[in-house]
């Protein structure tokens, strides 16, 4: 009878007299039964008579032959097991008989299961968590046979592959009797059967690399702008990969049956050439198509190879899409479109490469990234140019680069370690240093070490000196501040902790050098001590410790505060050498201005109509005085 419990619905009132039957297909039998009763199958219950297992070799033998029980793990062999004429089966003979609810409480809170993997080729025994047991001598029969009677159910052979149930049964049962009672207070696994999982066959493939191949989810919006001109790739980038057909290996799964692989689908043959801008790697796997160097990849005549230089007539939506192979991909793109009325590189295009070269224009909120680049029309005021090195024609947008020449400044943004304009008219130029040819109205120009006018034809012009321009100092000043005032607190806080305790420890001392003197005579005479006097002499000692630790700390945080208040004058340290420099007389409305760190100080100096002073500089006059004065050099 069965001992564990399990979800049921409610038993028949109509109860089936114990039945012996004989079957390859016990579930099968019992839903007959079950139905000829007009019954659920659910509500029926077997005894194992007997186990007959079969074995035959379709080549060799036409009658199967019985195997004993005793004989049955001498079955598992691998060779003839995963022979395909090889054959199993297994007779039950079993008493079946409607389900004993009284005989069934005894363990209805035991609630396992058994279960396989979708091969058949693991079974698995769950133990539900929440489940609990009382051991009883006859447990561990119990539950093998239990374990035995949900296999036949599930057409999983008994006593074939499963020669690690017992062992499981025999610890499952360990535990419950070392407590007694035993309650799982989480889902346990337990793997009961194992046959011959089989080795899936492997299809012919030939996968891209280097297409991206990025998914786009529902509500993603998608760039509609980029479509791929180009494929950059790097130097050991793995490209093409063709995967090899591979036959896969047989297996037998608990239920005796034998697992044929399907054969392998060949269908993507590789039928292109590389050069020798491409290396080819065979292994047994798969054929390996690696890039030799950077560049993009290219097919040009059923071959595949990898090139530096890409021309076009223009860079746009229309056409090429947005190109985005990176600044170290080595790709140099040359934009041939000349046209004044059109762009060369269009409307919100976004390109990044190693270097481009642009005859014409670049449009408005275009994005321009290189290592260098050069521009032979203009810059639409919202485009935006980076790289090493920029070269433009015309600029009304924002270039930042290391070194920056514009022929034409039109209201446009600068940022760069060194500038260079041919004519300003109008615009705005961040620098460590500045040089403008021609400087008509209403340009704007801070550096941190000169400014250079070589003509100046106009006014309205602010020229600034700003140690500061740069952001990592701004920022490298901005934490020194905080790292000031943060010392500052913990300084005061330490002064107040010093006072207090050396007010204490002052107070004190009398006291304390009393029963100091108390202590020796007692430890002289042999007394013992009081535990009060040594409980106040020890506390006056973590005192005297503390005053000592408070001390030691102030002297600390005092050298680093002198540490950092030196850092921050050293954010100005080249404000005195800086110079602008004026070669042409001064006409109109001019600004000079120097911005000084610490004090936190700005100088304007107002060139005269007509001066012929040219070069300036910062004076410290002592006192904390600054004054802007012209100089030799």
């Amino acid at each position: 009878m069965g001992l564990f419990g399990s979800k049921t619905k409610s038993v028949s009132s109509k109860t089936v007299r114990p039945t012996v039957v004989r079957t390859q297909n016990v579930a099968k039998e019992l839903f007959s039964i079950a139905k000829s009763y007009d019954i659920q199958p659910e509500t029926l219950d077997f005894n194992i008579l007997d186990v007959q297992s079969y074995t035959r070799d379709v080549e060799r033998d036409s009658e199967w032959a019985l195997v004993s029980n005793e004989d049955l793990y001498e079955l598992d062999d691998e060779k003839q097991l995963l022979n395909p004429n090889f054959q199993i089966k297994q007779t039950y003979e079993v008493e079946v008989f409607s389900k004993n609810i009284e005989h069934q409480m005894l363990c209805k809170d035991m609630r396992i299961a058994v279960g396989a993997n979708a091969s058949k080729c693991k079974v698995y025994l769950s133990i539900a968590e929440g489940s609990s047991v009382n051991y009883n001598p006859g447990l561990e029969e119990g539950l093998l046979t239990e374990i035995k009677k949900r296999k036949i159910r599930a057409g999983i052979l008994i006593n074939i592959f499963d020669e690690m149930v017992a062992s499981v049964a025999s610890r499952i049962v360990a535990r419950i009797q070392v407590s007694e009672s035993l309650v799982f207070d989480k889902n346990e696994t337990l793997l009961i059967a194992e046959a011959y999982e089989p080795t899936a066959t492997t299809n012919d493939a030939l996968i891209f690399h280097y297409q991206n191949d990025e998914s786009v989810s529902e509500n993603q919006k998608v760039d509609y702008s980029s479509r791929d001109f180009i494929q950059s790739v790097k130097e050991g980038e793995l490209l093409i990969e063709y995967i090899k057909p591979k036959n896969g290996k047989p297996g037998r799964n608990c239920r005796g049956e034998y697992m044929q692989p399907e054969e392998p689908i060949v269908q993507n043959e590789v039928t292109f050439n590389v050069d020798d801008t491409i290396r080819v790697e065979d292994t047994p796997d798969s054929i390996r198509y690696i890039a030799a160097l950077n560049g993009y990849i290219a097919l040009e005549e059923n071959t595949y190879t990898i090139k530096k230089d890409v021309g076009v007539g223009e860079i746009s939506f229309k056409t090429t899409g947005s190109i985005s192979s990176g600044v170290d991909s080595d790709v140099t793109i040359s934009v041939s479109e000349t046209d004044a009325v059109k762009d060369a590189v269009g409307t919100g295009m976004h390109v990044e490469v190693t270097e481009i070269d642009i005859d014409g224009n670049v449009g408005s909120n275009a994005f321009v990234k290189a290592k260098k680049a050069t521009i032979g029309g203009q810059t639409h005021a919202s485009a935006y140019v980076e790289a090493e090195k920029v070269d433009i024609n015309v600029h009304k947008g924002k270039a930042v680069g290391r070194n920056v020449h514009v022929t034409r400044l039109e209201h446009g943004h600068i940022e760069a370690q060194e500038a260079e304009v041919t004519q300003a008219v109008g615009g705005t130029i961040r620098a460590q240093e500045a040089v403008i040819e021609l400087c008509a109205s209403h340009v704007k120009v801070t550096a941190t070490r000169r400014i250079e006018i070589k003509k100046l034809q106009g006014s309205e012009n602010i020229f600034t000196i700003d140690p500061l321009l740069n952001e990592k100092i701004q920022s490298g000043l901005e934490e020194n501040q905080e790292e000031i005032e943060k010392l500052e607190k913990e300084i005061k806080e330490l002064r107040e902790n010093i006072a207090k305790y050396t007010a204490l420890v002052k107070s004190g001392m009398p006291a304390f050098l009393d029963i100091k003197k108390r202590l020796i005579h007692y430890k002289k005479n042999g007394v013992k001590m009081p535990e009060s006097f040594v409980k106040k002499y020890k506390e006056f000692q973590a005192m005297q410790e503390e005053l000592k630790g408070f001390t030691q700390t102030l002297d600390k945080k005092q050298d680093l505060l002198t540490l950092q208040t030196t850092r921050t004058a050293s954010f100005q340290d080249n404000i005195f050498d800086a110079r602008i420099i004026n070669h042409d007389r001064w006409i109109g409305y001019n600004e000079i201005k120097f911005k000084l760190v610490d004090p936190p100080i700005e100088l304007v100096y107002k060139p005269k109509e007509g001066s012929k002073e040219k070069i300036f500089g910062l004076v410290d006059l002592g006192d904390g005085q600054y004054e802007i004065q012209s100089m030799d050099e």
